[in-house]
């Protein structure tokens, strides 16, 4: 299998060279010496800010309909699918912690702590590899694996039999047999439902999304500033390209780099190898899946370990160049940002702040 970190590595430069393009400005005219002429006062041309997501992809054998995205909706929210009626899909993707997760790691069924940070949601139906070691090739089988995993504690093997249980909930047994008129309730259209439910959780009327649709007061003055960072000396776009904001989104298989979190000061054996796991290649060692900045300003912790409590910390340790280690991804370097432009870059990321939310429906009974 080749390498997802190295093939993306030369899609990311080909980002950068774009935008990198798009943010220089052209250097003013030298004057002449004999007839010294002012230069005229030029307004400062901010980098342009590409608007209009993609088509998003849907599965062939899970088209979308408003009764299975009502369905699924229920299924997020319902604790009654976890082993002990305790945790929902919901449970990690909270409103009030930006739809991400609340703790630097998610917290399962019967309150046993995972191994990673619960990421936020939003326009998640854009990635096509799923948890941040991209081991789950589609949505339906994320929730398949969150479910019969940690998070909601069933056990694989236990899915066809909480599937059952499910399926004795009269309100539930109506509307999959309108949805699902020949497959039934399986663990299967289970996860279909909920799938289709999370497809619709699109964030794509921000600041930024308002600017850049033509908007020119959508931001601040020192977002605009930020902006012009964050595509050119910051080069941020290396990784997060607008308008998804992560260049993860739309490649199959995902985009995987080492930054160096989780690696300070621990033995290589205790470090949690991300991507190569799933492809046992040299080159994805610690390597995770590049998250889209969408909301990032509300959800905190940051990174797959949530290591990071406040996002001025996580800026300036990415605009530093990360946490050096034998795999650090090339893409990464100190860009010589001043306080004053680190702060500029953060409140640019405000703009980036999804405006809806998750909302619970009646569930049946």
């Amino acid at each position: 299998m080749p390498s997802t970190s190295n093939r993306g590595r030369a899609l990311a430069a080909s980002f950068f060279i774009v935008f990198a393009a798009a943010a220089c400005k052209s250097k003013p005219a030298e004057e002449k010496a004999a007839a010294p002429i002012e230069a005229p006062t030029k307004k400062t041309e901010l980098p342009p800010a590409p608007a209009g997501f993609p088509d998003l992809k849907i599965p062939a054998d899970n088209p979308q309909s408003p009764e299975k995205v009502a369905l699924g909706q229920q299924l997020f929210f319902d604790a009654r699918l976890s082993v002990d009626g305790t945790r929902s899909c919901y449970s990690c993707h909270q409103n009030e912690h930006g739809n991400g997760g609340e703790t630097p790691l998610a917290v399962g069924a019967k309150a046993k702590k995972l191994t990673r940070h619960s990421p936020v949601i939003w326009n998640t139906g854009y990635f096509e590899a799923f948890y941040w070691d991209g081991r789950a090739g589609s949505l339906e089988a994320q929730a398949k694996g969150a479910w019969g995993g940690g998070n909601m504690g069933v056990g694989a093997d236990n899915l066809g039999a909480k599937a059952a249980q499910i399926g004795k909930i009269r309100g539930y047994r109506k509307q999959f047999k309108k949805v699902f008129p020949t497959e039934g309730i399986t663990p299967d259209t289970i996860a279909k439902a909920i799938s289709a439910y999370e497809r619709t959780l699109i964030c794509d009327d921000t600041a930024y999304d308002r600017y850049a649709k033509g908007d020119a007061d959508a931001l601040t003055a020192e977002q605009k500033r930020g902006w012009a960072l964050f595509i050119g000396k910051g080069q941020c776009a290396v990784c997060h390209a607008p308008p998804l904001f992560s260049n993860a989104m739309g490649v199959p298989g995902g985009l995987y780099y080492n930054a160096g979190i989780g690696t300070a000061g621990k033995p290589e054996d205790q470090v949690d190898v991300g991507r190569y796991a799933v492809t046992e290649q040299e080159a994805d060692w610690a390597a995770f899946k590049v998250p889209s900045l969408r909301n990032v300003s509300k959800s905190a912790p940051y990174f797959h370990d949530g290591s990071v409590t406040t996002l001025p910390a996580a800026v300036e340790l990415m605009a530093s160049g990360g946490i050096a280690n034998k795999n650090l991804t090339p893409l990464l370097a100190d860009r010589g940002l001043s306080d004053e432009e680190l702060t500029s870059l953060v409140a640019f990321l405000g703009a980036l702040d999804c405006g809806g939310k998750l909302e619970r429906p009646d569930l049946p009974k």
